[in-house]
């Protein structure tokens, strides 16, 4: 039997370069089960939200349409299902993959490791069955532990998201214990939402993260894993089974091939491979890999249509492409970016505008996964509803709430990820006025330096109104501080509403600028305290060396000397000279009194220390100076 399958395909209904579209992806599959009927058509999760326009404009109903029309078995859940909340997945979602494929449409959205509030009660259905001639093969579904950070928690409130390992291999144990009463499979395969951050085999094999010790522990009963989430292309063996990841966005599909003992069952050969759906020609264009599948050709072709209408409407302009980080835009959600500082300033204007009827923001942060596309120029600046929707496609609500500057602080630490997330830095967009400096290689919690509000530093014991998505707001990518403010308010708009309404304040909005964070290359060397000019301070205060430095002659401070002149070495004291020795101030002590300061041993004494104690100053200063 062929296994092939996609991951991540985020909507992309629509040919677009390297993504083939929906209807070449069904043509694919046509044209393998054609090969060999023994073929199911299974995914790893993520195949709505974060769409694109021609499919997110309509709720994602044109990609369950075309993935149903194309042939697909069973799929896993993925974190972006819950995009709009698991009401909506348990309804409206599932119920039109069933409408789409003539099936059970939780077989779609599979999550074993996905439990009722405080219990081990499946939220969802935990595995599906499909016969191939007369061999029964079990698809267990599971999603990445790390849900609570990657969706807002308000529409995953009454859920709890346990072990995968766990799950998988209760659910494996499960279809293979000889009751038939409780589900029973020849062959078991396991489609995870996870996956590795890499592309190398060796590395995924030994990585230290849940998806590592799920590959690497997973019940021998389960045959091949499926992955995905993480957008990686690759193909590997494993812990003995074959472990496939296929790209994203529907460029890449993966194929797994078994064969099976009809009589025990057992997988006697495994083999793997990755096909690519789309090719670039000699003269740049893309052109689909195999022929499309005319119904979901037609089904695309109608969601492009419906969607021209309201996506073709003008909104605003911009100066210049406004994008994402990276060398390549969106490539990198650890650096700061123009898109990501634009985006907060409208959150903040939106949230701070004359005709914002709540209590005024005064500082807005963004999230770097929270922006999906670039803002580009083309031929004359324009930015319709399309483009702008596309680049916030969550519908998610912007909030208000109060943080302190400590808080705010802590937000920024935030950004350096907790040990065995997915990515080590996500990279906040900031709204103006708001700026900080950072080293990037510090110990957790001491990247964050200077930080200034309008010019000055932040006073952390002040409250501030800040404004976010309710993503981040609700503490989503582990940005618990936003979540531990006080007073948050629903700002009655959404993140694409806001953004309309922005570029029809603006004539020409024009990309907030890079540089309000600022890197350090490294922290400033603690130095000694550097002396001031001023002559009462005491010379006798410790220097940060006895010993000048390296160079120190170079500086206008003469040859070290036993003499005690203002040029003397900073390692001698009044008691280097000889001078001073020849007596002591207890000779003298009968004669303070009639003979004054200038005329006695005493004084003479005195004008040494003072004298030694100049030089001291200069030498330690010239010497500081030298050696920085």
């Amino acid at each position: 039997m062929d296994l092939v399958g996609i991951n991540d395909f985020h909507g992309r209904i629509s040919a677009d370069r390297s993504s083939a579209g929906a209807a070449v992806l069904a043509g694919a599959v046509d044209e393998l089960r054609a090969e060999n009927e023994n073929t199911l058509f299974v995914s790893a999760g993520d195949n709505i939200g974060a769409s694109t326009f021609a499919s997110a404009s309509q709720d994602d109903e044109p990609t369950i349409a075309a993935l149903g029309a194309g042939g697909l078995d069973v799929s896993a859940v993925g974190n972006h299902e819950f995009d709009k909340g698991f009401a909506d997945l348990a309804g409206r979602v599932i119920d039109s993959y069933a409408d789409s494929t003539g099936e059970n449409g939780a077989d779609f959205a599979l999550g074993a490791n996905v439990y009722e509030k405080g219990t081990k009660t499946p939220a969802l259905q935990e595995y599906a069955i499909r016969e191939v001639s007369g061999v029964s093969v079990g698809f267990i579904g599971t999603v990445t532990e790390d849900m609570p950070s990657l969706v807002s928690p308000a529409g995953i409130a009454d859920l709890d998201f346990g072990s995968e390992l766990e799950a998988a291999n209760r659910v494996a144990a499960q279809l293979s214990d000889g009751d038939e009463a409780n589900g029973e499979a020849d062959v078991v395969v396991l489609l995870t939402h996870n996956g590795s951050a890499g592309d190398q085999c060796a590395d995924i094999a030994a990585e230290d993260s849940t998806y590592g010790k799920l590959i690497r522990e997973a019940s021998d009963e389960i045959d091949a894993i499926f992955s995905g989430h993480t957008h990686q292309s690759y193909d590997c063996d494993i812990a003995d089974r074959p472990v496939i990841q296929s790209h994203q966005y529907g460029t890449t599909l993966g194929k797994v091939s078994l064969q099976v003992d009809p009589e025990t069952g057992e997988v006697t050969e495994a083999g793997t491979e990755r096909i690519a759906l789309a090719a670039e020609g000699a003269d740049g264009e893309w052109a689909g890999n195999f022929e499309a599948n005319a119904q979901v050709a037609e089904i695309v072709s109608n969601a492009e249509a419906e969607a021209e209408v309201v996506g073709s409407v003008k909104i605003g302009a911009i100066s210049e492409d406004i994008l994402r980080g990276g060398e390549e835009p969106g490539s990198d959600r650890g650096v700061e970016s123009t898109l990501g500082n634009t985006v907060a300033d409208i959150h903040l204007w939106a949230t701070s505008n004359d005709d914002f009827a709540g209590e005024p923001a005064e500082i807005a942060f963004m999230n770097p996964g929270g922006l999906r596309a670039d803002l580009l120029y083309g031929e004359d600046g324009t930015v319709s509803y399309k483009d702008a929707a596309e680049v916030q496609p969550f519908a998610n609500t912007l909030i208000t709430f109060n943080l302190t500057g400590a808080q705010i602080r802590e937000a920024l630490e935030q950004q350096w990820q907790p040990a065995g997330s997915e990515r080590s830095k996500l990279h906040l967009g900031i709204s103006e006025g708001l700026s900080y400096t950072y080293v990037e290689e510090a110990a957790q919690g001491e990247h964050i330096k200077d930080i200034t509000f309008n010019g000055e530093p932040l006073d952390e014991e002040a409250t501030f109104r800040v404004a976010a998505n309710a993503f981040l707001a609700t503490g989503g990518d582990n940005f618990i501080a936003f979540a531990d403010g006080t007073d948050h308010a629903d700002s009655g708009q959404i993140d694409l509403d806001a953004t309309v309404n922005y570029f029809k304040a603006h004539d020409v909005v024009e990309p907030a600028p890079l540089g309000r964070a600022v890197l350090l290359e490294e922290e400033e060397p603690t130095q000694s305290p550097v002396p001031s000019d001023d002559p009462t301070e005491d010379p006798t205060e410790p220097t940060a060396s006895p010993e000048p430095s390296e160079d120190a002659t170079d500086e206008p401070t003469g040859e070290p000397t036993s003499s005690p002149e203002p040029t003397g070495d900073a390692s001698e004291s009044p008691d280097a000279s000889d001078e001073p020795k020849k007596d002591s101030p207890d000779q003298n002590t009968d004669d303070l009194a009639d003979t004054g300061f200038n005329a006695s041993w005493i004084g003479i004494i005195a004008g040494v220390v003072v004298l030694a104690g100049i030089a001291l100053i200069l030498v330690r200063r010239f010497g500081n100076k030298a050696g920085r």
